[in-house]
C-alpha cells in the first residue's frame, strides 16, 4: 500500500444543532451520515461557485470536523460563522495529520502502514486517476458541474443550501460548455492552451509526464488530436 502526506486545515462543527446547520450550508447529504461515516461536499456561494472542497466526517452525533485545503481553513470557518445566527454550533480550528492512500481514503491522526511516496509520485497518481486539485483544476472560477463534483460531492435529494437552485437548473435543464479530461501526450508542451483546427478548445491544468488534466469544450470529438504547445494530445 502507498501512501503520501496530505497537507489540509481542518474546522470543527460541534453542537446541538450541528447537524442541521451544516446540512443546510453544504452541497452532500451530511445527515445521512452514520457516526464514523464521510462524505465530500461543496462550500458554495449562491451562484455556484466554489469557495472550498471539503471532505466531512462526522465524529459524533453532534460533532462533525471538516477537512479542507490548508489555505481555505479560515475561510470556511469564516463563512461558516458568518451565517451560524442563532444556530447552537461551536466552529473552531483543529490541529490534525492527514495522509491519503493511493486508490483509499484519506486517514486522520494513523500514519498509515506502507510506503511513503513523495509529491511527484502522489501527483502523478492524482492526475492519472482524473481527481480534480484546488488552485488548478478547482477555483472560484470553475463551475462544480464543469469538475465532475457533482457526482462525488453534492446530493440532488436533500434539500436547500447556497448553490443548490443553479447546481439543480444546470443538472436537470442544461449543459456545460467545458468538462475536466484526463489527456496522453506524446511529448513535453511548451504551453497549456489545448488547439483543433486552429481554434483554442481548451487548457492543460495539471501535467505528471505523459498525463495531463484539463479542461476541453464539450464538442471536440473523443477521438480529436488536439495540439498544445509543440505537443499533441488526446482525450484518455
Amino acid at each position: 500500500m502507498q501512501f503520501a502526506t496530505r497537507p489540509r486545515s481542518y474546522v470543527r462543527v460541534a453542537g446541538p444543532d450541528a447537524e442541521d446547520y451544516l446540512q443546510r450550508m453544504v452541497s452532500n447529504d451530511v445527515a445521512a451520515l452514520s457516526i464514523g461515516e464521510r462524505c465530500e461536499a461543496l462550500l458554495l456561494t449562491p451562484k455556484s461557485r466554489v469557495i472550498a472542497p471539503l471532505v466531512v466526517l462526522r465524529r459524533g452525533a453532534d460533532d462533525f470536523l471538516l477537512l479542507t485545503e490548508p489555505e481555505l481553513g479560515e475561510r470556511v470557518r469564516a463563512e461558516l460563522t458568518r451565517f451560524r445566527f442563532a444556530a447552537k454550533a461551536e466552529i473552531e480550528p483543529e490541529e490534525h495529520e492527514s495522509w491519503v492512500v493511493l486508490g483509499g481514503e484519506e486517514v486522520i491522526d494513523e500514519r498509515p502502514a506502507g510506503e511513503e511516496v513523495d509529491e511527484e509520485a502522489y501527483e502523478r497518481w492524482r492526475v492519472e486517476a482524473g481527481i480534480p486539485r484546488w488552485g488548478r483544476e478547482i477555483d472560484d472560477s470553475v463551475l462544480p458541474a464543469e469538475a465532475g463534483l457533482t457526482e462525488t460531492h453534492v446530493s440532488f435529494t436533500k434539500g436547500c443550501y447556497p448553490g443548490q437552485e443553479p447546481i439543480a437548473r444546470l443538472h436537470h435543464r442544461g449543459k456545460v460548455n467545458r468538462r475536466l479530461r484526463r489527456l496522453e501526450l506524446d511529448e513535453e508542451p511548451t504551453g497549456d492552451e489545448l488547439v483543433l483546427d486552429g481554434k483554442i478548445v481548451g487548457r492543460i491544468t495539471s501535467r505528471a509526464g505523459d498525463c495531463a488534466l484539463g479542461y476541453v469544450r464539450t464538442e471536440v470529438p473523443e477521438d480529436a488530436v488536439l495540439e498544445v504547445g509543440g505537443a499533441s494530445a488526446r482525450l484518455h
